[in-house]
């Protein structure tokens, strides 16, 4: 577990972390304003837009060897990244980097079901993945600022070489070898499939910089929709999809699914534009706005500790409604914040706690829900399925929640309607959760 968790949390804490140094890279490596976005964008494209392909080889090759190869590229990127010289070489690097966590982070989920038994031992595995997951992201910005201020940019793509190299070695002594699956590649349901996520991943992201009437979205729009009716057309009666139809055949599985897709939406708006509030309406540096975040981190760690004692008792359904609640209130309540002019650090707190009480009660019964009730042998396909859609939630969202800002006067007015809209997309997921969540029956195995 503690290998899994520590590449996960790597995984994700890299969405985030080049975020703070940006203006150092755009100076450095002479970057153009509109360009800078692409070292963001590259990765969260080839992850986002990749995953439910590397589920499919995952389960071909077996999820050791998939985990191993995804992280041995995630490694060779991130050095190759720090050297960089050239804006063209760190954005090729940013997307060679997607590629491999799009290749490990299906297996993270499936070794997971495979070493823990049903009950309180998985429900603790699942806290410890969202745990991660969770967190990663706001430790992405408070490890970004502290090396970017301290060591220079190109740290934010080194640090990442010691941390996989240690993952790398430590799979290869404590992870079991799993099962493969016979199957076959379904070229045809993988092209389908590639296309539509890169579209709409793209389209997502290129949106919250250009707007969503620029030819590129419009287009990128447009090819993701084709893909995804080719998709449905050829995946139908096959027998080793890429992408089970059968998982949104009824909103009992597809319910909780869908709740994957608004969850990360709202946890992201509300990271990204709590950075913004508070460097640039209440004067914070990036590390006080990192430091104003650790609460969340802190929440979510006693969250985590505590959850896996209470869902034999009260179940899957009832804690993860109660932490969709919390996500609402955590937003909203940032909202409030984001009307005053002038703010300590410490009112910034209680949105942080609550969002992190929030996260941690709620990721790990949806996830836990999704992952239960899949077939054994698609649970490499559900596993890419349910991290595809966080990742073109986060886009989705920070792409809506930047449209939004544009049209109510933007940072100097907008951010309070924007911080309350993103609060919309966890209560989306608390009605899909809500209604088709289920309890799970659990055992009293240790």
């Amino acid at each position: 577990m503690a290998v899994l968790v520590l590449t996960q949390l790597m995984l994700v804490v890299d969405t985030s972390i080049v975020n703070v140094a940006l203006p150092d890279i755009g100076r450095e490596l002479e970057f153009t304003s509109a360009g800078l976005s692409w070292v963001v964008t590259a990765y969260a494209l080839s992850f986002g837009g990749l995953i439910l392909l590397s589920g499919k080889v995952g389960a071909m090759i077996g999820p050791k060897r998939a985990l191993l190869i995804g992280l041995a590229m995630f490694v060779v990127a991130s050095t190759a990244g720090g050297f960089a010289s050239t804006a063209v070489m760190l954005v090729i690097a940013r997307a060679a980097q997607g590629i491999g966590a799009a290749l490990a982070a299906p297996s993270i989920m499936v070794f997971l079901m495979n070493i823990t038994a049903p009950g309180p031992q998985r429900a603790r595995a699942m806290s410890l993945f969202v745990l991660a997951s969770g967190s990663g992201a706001a430790l992405g910005l408070l490890a970004g600022g502290v090396l970017t201020q301290s060591l220079g940019w190109e740290w934010v793509m080194f640090v990442n070489a010691p941390i996989g190299a240690f993952t790398m070695i430590a799979a290869l002594r404590w992870l079991p070898e799993l099962p493969r699956h016979r199957t076959s590649l379904d070229i045809a349901g993988a092209i389908a499939s590639t296309s539509a996520m890169v579209a709409l991943v793209y389209a997502f992201t290129t949106a919250a910089e250009s707007g969503w009437s620029n030819p590129l979205v419009v287009s990128a729009f447009v090819v993701a929709a084709l893909s995804a009716l080719a998709l449905i057309l050829v995946e139908r009666g096959r027998l080793h999809p890429v992408m089970p139809l059968d998982l949104f055949s009824t909103m009992r599985s597809a319910g909780p699914l869908l709740s994957m897709l608004f969850i990360p939406a709202g946890q992201v708006g509300f990271l990204f534009f709590t950075t913004l509030l508070t460097q640039r309406v209440f004067g914070f540096t990036p590390l006080e706005t990192g430091l104003s975040l650790i609460p969340y981190t802190v929440a979510l760690i006693v969250t985590n500790q505590v959850i896996p004692r209470m869902i034999p008792q009260l179940g899957e359904r009832t804690i993860g409604i109660a932490g969709l609640v919390g996500l609402v209130l955590g937003i909203t309540s940032m909202a409030v914040v984001a009307t005053q002019a002038h703010a300590p650090i410490a009112v910034v707190l209680l949105p942080s706690v609550l969002l992190g009480l929030g996260a941690g009660a709620a990721f790990a019964p949806v996830t836990a829900v999704i992952m239960h009730q899949a077939p054994h042998e698609h649970l490499s396909a559900v596993s890419s399925v349910t991290q595809g859609l966080q990742q073109l939630g986060a886009g989705m969202g920070l792409a809506v929640l930047t449209g939004v800002l544009a049209d109510n006067g933007g940072i100097e007015s907008g951010l309070p309607t924007t911080l309350l809209a993103a609060a919309a997309f966890p209560l989306t997921g608390l009605l899909l959760f809500g209604f088709w969540g289920r309890r799970l029956a659990h055992t009293n195995t240790a």
